[in-house]
């Protein structure tokens, strides 16, 4: 719970930096904003985000987002919504990840004959539940509260067996919070239809430090009508982080909304910005 506290308020302090970038607040001004001294925020947040508070608002603003939406000709540079300078990344990490949609037997009986283990795992951006069959990783969600999470997760499977257990698909995919330059093979065994396999298979196409628009994804999968449908798709994601649903923003350079929080979006954005940045 401590920790959940500590995510929580440097979770605060990212919506700050987000909602008041373009006033370069300072160092106090950010520790203010949750209530704690300069020296004990910074080492907070450092733990938490990998970086300074100043280095991190440097890494979410908007030369980042520019030079991201510059790739595409849909966006003038006055779509930016931020306002200081970043080098795009030099080096792109592309993650392998392989899926497989449960079979239409599966999907109808809502897990019934699987067996699922689950566990908790803590992260940069708050704990997790993390959660697999034999064949590969089911379920990945941020939630405070381990009883809901655990709620979330039988729901969408009411008649499968729960093991409270972690086991090598678990552990393979959690490596991507601490070193995702050299993650292995992940495989993912997704409940849901076809369209929505179609769009979360794009999402993953998306290198880390890159960010993609509803449209891109529309184009990716050639239906270029579909920006509505394939928003509702990204909202069902079931696997946080390794389905990088983070990685989509809207076309006006704007971050957007995100199932598991708005701030953890912006985090997740800039811990790859600066992990992409990293020497090998």
């Amino acid at each position: 719970m401590l920790k959940q506290n500590q995510y929580d308020r440097i979770a605060d302090a990212i919506a700050y930096i987000h909602q008041n970038f373009k006033q370069q607040p300072s160092l106090d001004e950010i520790a203010s904003s949750v209530h704690l001294s300069p020296i004990h925020f910074q080492k907070q947040f450092k733990d938490w985000v990998g970086v300074s508070p100043k280095k991190f608002l440097q890494y979410i603003s908007v030369e980042y987002a520019k030079k991201i939406l510059e790739q595409s000709a849909e966006f003038s540079m006055s779509d930016a919504v931020y306002e200081t300078g970043f080098s795009s990344p030099s080096r792109l990490h592309d993650l392998f990840i392989q899926i497989e949609g449960m079979t239409p037997a599966e999907f109808k009986n809502q897990g019934k004959n699987l067996v699922i283990s689950y566990s908790f795992a803590d992260t940069p951006f708050g704990e997790v539940i993390i959660a697999s069959t034999h064949k590969g990783i089911c379920h990945m969600a941020f939630e405070e509260s381990r009883e809901l999470a655990f709620r979330q997760l039988f729901d969408a499977f009411p008649l499968a067996q729960f093991i409270e257990q972690t086991d090598a698909f678990q552990q393979s995919a959690l490596c991507i919070f601490t070193n995702a330059k050299s993650l292995p093979s992940i495989k993912l065994h997704l409940k849901g239809t076809p369209f929505q396999l179609k769009v979360w298979q794009s999402l993953m196409k998306i290198p880390m430090g890159q960010l993609k628009t509803y449209g891109d994804i529309a184009q990716n999968i050639e239906n270029p009508q579909a920006h509505r449908a394939v928003g509702t798709a990204i909202g069902s994601n079931p696997v946080a982080f390794l389905i990088p649903c983070h990685r989509v923003i809207r076309s006006t350079g704007i971050i957007g909304g995100y199932k598991w929080g708005a701030p953890r979006k912006t985090a997740m954005i800039g811990w790859e910005g600066v992990k992409t940045h990293e020497p090998a």
